[in-house]
Parts: C-alpha cells; structure tokens; sequence
C-alpha cells in the first residue's frame, strides 16, 4: 500500500503518519463524489462478487490455514453469505438509493419532503478472526453500496485470510477509496488515532470498549458486533432429535463454538436432563465419530492462547466433576472435543464469561420459567434459543428476554435471513446490518422539505399579536377544523 514506510531493517511499517495519510487521501477520494454515483457502488460490488466467485479455493484454503475450518462450513457460512449479501445489494440498489418520500403537516402547507440516504464518508472496519472472510467483507458491502470510502482491517489471528484479502481487494477493488492495512495493535492502534465517519468493529466487548472510547476523541458513531453467553432453554415438549441436531449445529457445528452467536450454555429442567444429554451424546457421535479429535468436520482451536484460555475453564475445579461428555484435548494440535457437562454452579469460570469455544455447560432448573431469572440475571446476549412447542412459553420467551436477535426451535439461522437486522444490545453490541440493514447502517438519513414561494403566511413573522398566536396555536394543534374556528372567529383560542 502507498501509505506506507519501512524501518531501518527494512521491514514495511504503518503508524500515525501512514494512518493519517491514508486517511487524507481516502477523504479526498470521498470529496470528489466519486464514490456515492450508482455506477461506481454497482462496479465495486461486481468486483466483490468476483472476488468471492473466482477465489472460492483460496479462500478455503486460507480459511483451513487459519482455524482448519471444514470447507462445509467456509462455503456456507462464509464464501455463499458474502455472494448473496453481493447478489442482494446489487439487485436493490437502486430502490435503496432512491429517495423515501414521506407526509408533510398542516404547518408547513403547501410543501413536500423526503428522506435522502447519503454516505458517511469514510468508514472504518475491523474484523474479527472466527468468521475471517465473511466478518470482513459483509460490513464493506453495506459501506460500499451506501457510497462511501473504507479502510478494512482485517484480524491478525487468521493470518492467511487476511493476507488473501489484502491481495484480493488490491486486485479486484478502486484502491483510490477502498484500502485493507494488515496488522495487529500498533496498526489498529494508529486507526483509531484517527478520524473517521463510522467505525464498524467485531470482537469481545473489552476491545469494544478501546473503540468506542476512540471514536469519542472525534464524536464519531459506532457499529460494534460483540457477544456474550447466548442461553438455550430447552423444554421437554420438543422433537428430541431434531432439537439436539440443532443445537449441534449451532455449536459445533460453527466454527466448533468459536462463534459470536453459538449455543453458550443450556437451561432445562432437572427432570429433562439426562434424556437431553443421552441425546447430545449420541447425535455427537453420529456426527464426529468416537474420536472427535481426529474429526476433519471440527474446526481447531484458533491458536495457543486461546486453547490456554479454553484449557482453564475445563480444569476449575468446580467443574471438573460435572463433565459427562468429551473433555478430551490435543495441546499440540490446538483441538478440544465436543464437552457437555452437566449442573455446573453459576459461579464457576465457564459461566462468569463468554465460551467461545467446543464447552457446553448445562444448569437445571425445577421449572423452565426459572431460566427467565437466569438470563436477565447477566449481560444481554446476542442472541437467545427455545426449543418448546409450548405456545405462551415461546410468547414469554420472546416479550422477556433481551437479546440482539431470538430464535424459536432452531440456533444461528436468523444469520441467513437478509430481511432482519443483525445485531447486539447492552454488553452484546449497539447498531445493526445485513441486507438493507447494511445500507442503513452506513447511510445518514437526510430530511430535505421543500417549499415554493407561493403561501407565505403573514402569521409567523412579528409584531406577535395575540391574533396570531391564537391562529398558530390551531395551526401547531393540528385541526383543520380548529384553524376554521379561529379564522372565522368561532375560538378565542
């Protein structure tokens, strides 16, 4: 990238300087309207698109490079989401674009208003690891379709993605308003020194709080994609089987729990529970086999400090009793089996933070309606589950419990439904995106009225006189009948 320097080793380096370069020239890009015409939006998604068409292979590999993600689960959870978030843009762009006209009042008759979506400018977004192609590429497609400029920095801890990615964009993408700076903190760091138009971040509520205090220096909005321990209250009036395969696939089956919105822990009755964990077992089976460390279709654990991380909250003590499945570990590969265990106390490590990872701890209750107490005794998750066929339990489920989104008898696929937002609340995030949401998040919704010179009212202008005020007076209230009265002197206002 142009806009950076090399240090006396020669190694290519990105600081303050570098950053607020990119920064000025990106702004200058931006100023000269380039990026909010139609035709250079539909260009760039195209381009996108291509991107995620014609490199499916080495986004596989880069994404088995980095957390040996099963090429299943890099096609659908990644490399097809990104496709339909292009192929979506690009059909409604045009009616995303156009003006939203909306009713005017009484007040300021004769005119006529609208709503006129127009880019930030400059956004920045910074990605997480779990999800490393789709988490980068998903916000860049609303930033892009909404006209502005952006600067992605992808997450050092999926190297090979990102690595891709900066290639690929560099390729495909007008570099003179859409850049990618590869790095870590020092990088990351000296972005957010900087000032933007939005920033976009993904990750745990620790960096979220960095970010969001940046942002402050320069009054600029935030869209932070965070976590937290997403519950799964599961009731006894289900379809067992497919309410277990479910759950799987939300948990291992996303990045082996490594996943913003995967099942963190499970709440059903004491009664329900061991026929729930007899089930879990043996779906588990059916799917990764006795040895589940040797499994290709378990994503690794994305690196040593992580597994270091995991490795503890399987050791405390106060859980080490409770595992009735799985526990088993292979340091050198950096894989955990899937793990069930079974009446943790709520004090314990695995439930005071986010898993994110193959652990699935279960707390029993005597009465389902306890897990309400349970859930809103924490944080806000991202997102919520209920397995039930009980119809006032899903209704309480859904007024009661605070989540970015909920799902009823399924995990995570609300995901893949374009027409709902995508977002957390409290300690799981603020803001949203996907499909038009992603417009939306990175557009600034104008109010634009407009007047002809035809029916300028004397009444609004002084000398105030109590005439006037009661004329106003209707004219603010609304009634057209009241405005009659006053003006054929029926009211004294």
């Amino acid at each position: 990238m142009g806009s950076t320097g090399h240090n006396e080793e020669g190694q290519v380096v990105f600081g303050a300087s570098e950053a607020s370069r990119l920064a000025e020239e990106l702004r200058a890009s931006f100023i000269s309207c380039k990026t909010r015409s139609y035709e250079w939006r539909r260009s760039q998604l195209k381009n996108l698109l291509k991107v995620a068409e014609y490199h499916e292979q080495e986004i596989i590999e880069a994404l088995r490079s980095d957390l040996s993600k099963p090429e299943f689960e890099s096609y659908v959870q990644e490399i097809s989401m990104v496709k339909n978030s292009c192929k979506l843009a690009l059909k409604e762009l045009k009616h995303w674009m156009k003006p939203e006209k909306v009713k005017t009042s009484l007040t300021t008759f004769p005119s006529s208003a609208e709503i006129v979506s127009e880019p930030f400018g400059v956004i920045l977004v910074i990605s997480a690891w779990n999800y490393p192609f789709l988490l980068s590429l998903d916000p860049v497609i609303g930033a892009i379709a909404a006209g502005n400029a952006v600067v992605l920095k992808p997450s050092e801890i999926a190297p090979a993605t990102s690595k891709l990615l900066a290639k690929l964009i560099g390729e495909y993408l007008d570099t003179s308003s859409i850049r990618v700076v590869e790095g870590a903190v020092k990088e990351t760091s000296a972005l957010l020194e900087q000032k933007w138009d939005k920033i976009c971040y993904t990750g745990n509520a620790r960096v979220g709080r960095i970010v969001m205090t940046a942002a402050a220096k320069h009054l600029t909005p935030v869209l932070l994609e965070l976590g937290g321990k997403s519950p799964v209250v599961v009731d006894s009036s289900i379809n067992l089987q497919v309410s277990t395969r479910r759950i799987i696939a939300g948990k291992w089956g996303c990045n082996n729990g490594q996943a913003c919105v995967s099942p963190d822990y499970i709440i059903t009755t004491k009664d329900f529970a061991p026929k729930l964990v007899d089930a879990l077992k043996h779906e588990l089976e059916s799917f990764y086999g006795k040895s589940p460390l040797e499994s290709k279709d378990l994503s690794r654990i994305v690196n040593s400090n992580h597994f270091a991380r995991l490795k503890e909250l399987l050791d405390d003590e106060r859980v080490s009793g409770k595992i009735v499945h799985g526990g088993e570990v292979d340091e050198t590969k950096l894989r955990i089996s899937p793990t069930i265990m079974l009446d943790v106390p709520q004090d314990s490590l695995v439930m005071s933070e986010e898993i994110f990872g193959p652990l699935l701890p279960i707390i029993t209750v005597d009465k389902l309606e306890e897990s309400f107490d349970i859930i809103s005794s924490g944080t806000k998750p991202l997102a919520a589950y209920l397995f039930s066929n009980d119809k006032k339990l899903k209704e309480l489920f859904v007024m009661t419990v605070s989540a970015g989104g909920v799902v009823i008898n399924d995990t995570t696929i609300h995901l893949a439904v374009h027409t709902l937002p995508f977002g957390g609340v409290g300690e799981s995030g603020m803001g949203a995106y996907h499909g038009k949401f992603s417009f939306d998040a990175f557009s600034h919704k104008k109010a634009v009225v407009y007047r002809s010179f035809v029916g300028d009212a004397a009444v609004r202008y002084p000398p105030y006189t109590k005439g006037k005020l009661r004329v106003l007076k209707a004219l603010l209230s609304g009634s057209l009948l009241g405005i009659i009265g006053v003006l054929l002197g029926w009211s004294k206002g």
